[in-house]
């Protein structure tokens, strides 16, 4: 790895996280395809790489979030109970059984596009009435679903967790923490996963740890600028910026998955 991509790595780290971040996203779903096209990752090694760069950058905000008196909650055990065991599974399901990242597109481009419009719509038109909170066991079962996905497409969940809870009408300032928090231990636990793959099983799945680690400083420092940032925006700008988000990867995943 030559020392400009390196370099490229740390300012694309810090700036996605610096704009996610208040949104209670890792930003690690728009470091995969700057990780694919840009910094040439091959696949499957992408995906722990992803994870290591959460679990780099993660702290940043989960510090800043912990001194705020953010982080602790009902809403990030309860994901959590879901998420973990979630990851494990989708990390296996990516090594054995899923290399391909076409469908994944665009299963999450169906799922985000329709998401992301109605939160920036419910934005914009505040007389919109929230939806129905989900229970608690629909949270467990989407803490499930989404730990499987992320576990094997290396994204920690939060990127789908926060516009499906937003959608249901969960305040920005409850999301942002538990999507982060869910994030950073979810990305520790599929890393592990992966490296112990990697220990018994062919390919290139082992994560590029230079890379990974260079991302994730500049993830940490942006994370940690993002969580400070973000008590100080309005509920009806976090939405719009989770919905723009949500709008924009479902954007780029359709483009992707069309070529």
């Amino acid at each position: 790895m030559t020392w400009q991509t390196g370099a490229a790595g740390f300012v694309v780290g810090l700036l996605i996280s610096l704009i996610t971040t208040p949104a209670g996203v890792s930003g690690a779903v728009f470091l995969l395809p700057v990780q694919l096209s840009l910094l040439h990752v091959p696949s499957p090694a992408v995906t722990p790489t992803n994870l290591l760069f959460n679990v780099v950058s993660g702290p940043g905000a989960l510090i800043r979030y912990r001194r705020s008196g953010q982080l602790t909650g009902p809403l990030t055990r309860l994901l959590l109970a879901g998420t973990l065991p979630g990851i494990v599974l989708g990390a296996c399901l990516r090594v054995f059984a899923v290399p391909g990242p076409r469908v994944f597109r665009l299963i999450v481009a169906v799922v985000l596009l329709p998401l992301g419009l109605w939160l920036i719509v419910r934005a914009l038109r505040p007389g919109i009435p929230d939806r129905r909170p989900l229970s608690r066991r629909a949270t467990l079962v989407l803490g499930v679903a989404v730990g499987t996905v992320g576990g094997i497409y290396g994204i920690g969940g939060g990127s789908l967790l926060g516009p499906i809870l937003a959608g249901r009408g969960v305040p920005m300032a409850t999301i942002a923490p538990a999507a982060l928090a869910c994030t950073f231990l979810n990305s520790i636990a599929g890393a592990v996963t992966y490296g112990l793959l990697a220990l018994t099983t062919g390919g290139d799945i082992a994560p590029h740890w230079t890379l990974g680690l260079l991302c994730g400083a500049g993830g940490l420092l942006g994370g940690y600028l993002g969580a400070r940032l973000q008590p100080r925006l309005p509920e009806r700008a976090l939405r719009l910026l989770l919905g723009g988000l949500a709008t924009a990867l479902a954007a780029l995943y359709l483009t992707q998955a069309a070529r």
